[in-house]
């Protein structure tokens, strides 16, 4: 429920002209109410008007908006709330004499694609990067100016602000963001990266993108879908050893299988392997679909610290690199465990569980779906399971569960006392024809027998009300609902 003070700032921001005159005679501390307001319901002219006379150094979208789903507040921003305040930065630099840092990272919402209304996170880092550009065209302009006039000389930005941002970047956008990133150095707005997507673009775009970043400032490099090899690897990855904070590195999709190297592709992980070994501050690792088969080991005791998230989908990983992971330093300090779509029955149960059992006093997120796991397995698995009792979330999605295997998880569910999120598979036994054992792909295009599952469904619900945990979502939607991030752990 809105504070009083909240639904106040609601009622004084709808007049919007009124609302801009009475700002100066308004105390500093009914600014984060007022801005909060204006932003959620798309108070533009407020918006400008608040950021232009904000009377304190930094504004902070992360401090200063509620929490998704928060009580009172519409769902998601309007993009036109985001605009209005990239734009207000163009005002001169004196009409907002205290800002020194416009924070809007953290601002990614994961469904803003598919909502018109949302500004998404590739159009908001343009709009970042064009703006910035633009400001820095009035300080030439208006030193160009005073000069013809024979004024006295424009000193140097001495106030910039500061605008941290997450930006995403693909081949469309790169070259307003590389230009943006060159320019803002010693312009009225300097953009500090927090948080850096890349998708679809080459190692030596990438490479000149990272030499822009501030190395202070960044926080995440996710490169995706850019099909770099190995010998792209080696050569973008040392360039990020200048980032003293960089704690999350997800290279998914990056077309990696050490498999059968040659000698050639034998020294590119080597040195790939080295690379990573230099980031010292390094706490969470991605390698999706990268084919990692028996190299786990040499890989990760390159690190200079433990891993607290470790993301392997699809990495044809092996019971010897489960083997490794069980045994390593980092089990034990892991809060997220990715291992999607590799193999964990049969020879892989056993390190499976030992590696379960060593993270259970940290694991948090658990992800197998794909995993070849049936009833005897998941069966098997629920000791180790149940001493993982911080779990907060349970990917099982994929998997040739039947309604019993069900049963007994729900059953034994109380012991997860955090647990947000489970995400299991359609029941085999609501197929019609189902082979067995079925592959993934038999499960995701197989006929389903709606009246069965209908009958199914309701008696999971039942027996998930009698565990008298009810706050949590059980579902068979693998994306209707928001990921589990790192930095949200």
């Amino acid at each position: 429920m809105q504070s009083l003070l909240s639904l106040c700032a609601v009622q004084v921001t709808r007049h919007q002209t009124l609302a801009c005159r009475a700002l100066a005679s308004l105390p500093r501390e009914l600014y984060p109410a007022l801005f909060q307001a204006a932003f959620m319901y798309g108070r533009t002219l407020v918006l400008q008007a608040l950021v232009q006379t904000w009377p304190y150094p930094c504004l902070s979208f992360r401090q200063l908006l509620p929490k998704p789903k928060q009580l009172g507040w519409p769902e998601r921003p309007r993009k036109e709330s985001v605009q209005a305040v990239i734009l207000a930065l163009l005002a001169a630099p004196r009409r907002r004499p205290q800002l020194r840092v416009l924070d809007m990272t953290g601002f990614l919402d994961a469904s803003c694609g598919q909502d018109p209304t949302t500004m998404s996170m590739w159009a908001r880092s343009v709009a970042v990067a064009r703006t910035c550009l633009s400001a820095q065209t009035q300080a030439r302009a208006a030193q160009r100016l005073a000069k013809r006039r024979k004024l006295e000389p424009q000193a140097p930005v001495t106030n910039p602000v500061e605008v941290h941002t997450d930006l995403l970047v693909n081949r469309t956008s790169y070259s307003v963001l590389k230009e943006a990133l060159q320019t803002s150095t010693c312009g009225p707005l300097r953009l500090r990266c927090r948080d850096l997507w890349a998708e679809e673009l080459s190692g030596p775009s990438t490479v000149a993108l990272l030499e822009l970043l501030d190395p202070v400032c960044l926080r995440q490099v996710d490169l995706r879908f850019n099909n770099l090899g190995l010998s792209g690897l080696c050569t973008v990855v040392p360039h990020m050893a200048k980032f003293t904070h960089l704690l999350s590195l997800k290279l998914q999709y990056s077309n990696v299988d050490v498999r059968r190297l040659t000698a050639e592709a034998e020294n590119s992980f080597q040195h790939f392997v080295s690379a990573i070994g230099q980031l010292r501050c390094l706490k969470e690792l991605n390698m999706g679909s990268s084919r990692l088969s028996g190299r786990l080991h040499q890989l990760l005791s390159s690190l200079q610290g433990p891993l607290e998230s470790l993301e392997l989908p699809f990495c044809a990983l092996l019971p010897g690199d489960l083997s490794y992971l069980a045994q390593s330093p980092h089990a034990t300090h892991l809060k997220k465990l990715d291992l999607s779509g590799n193999k964990l029955s049969g020879d892989f149960l056993g390190p499976f569980q030992r590696l379960l059992r060593e993270a259970s006093a940290s694991l948090l997120c658990l992800d197998v779906t794909e995993c070849q796991l049936m009833d005897v397995h998941l069966v098997s698995t629920l000791p180790a399971l149940r001493c993982c009792t911080h779990l907060r979330y349970l990917g099982l999605y994929g998997n040739p569960l039947a309604s019993a295997g069900m049963k007994t998880l729900i059953e034994h569910s109380q012991t997860f006392r955090e647990l947000q999120l489970v995400v299991y598979p359609v029941p085999v036994d609501c197929y019609k024809d189902l082979p067995w054992p079925p592959s993934s792909a038999n499960l995701l295009e197989g006929t389903v027998d709606e009246e069965k599952l209908a009958s199914v469904q309701a008696e999971l619900q039942q027996l998930i009300r009698a565990t008298q945990h009810q706050d949590v979502l059980w579902t068979m939607d693998i994306y209707g609902h928001s990921s589990f991030d790192y930095f949200s752990l």
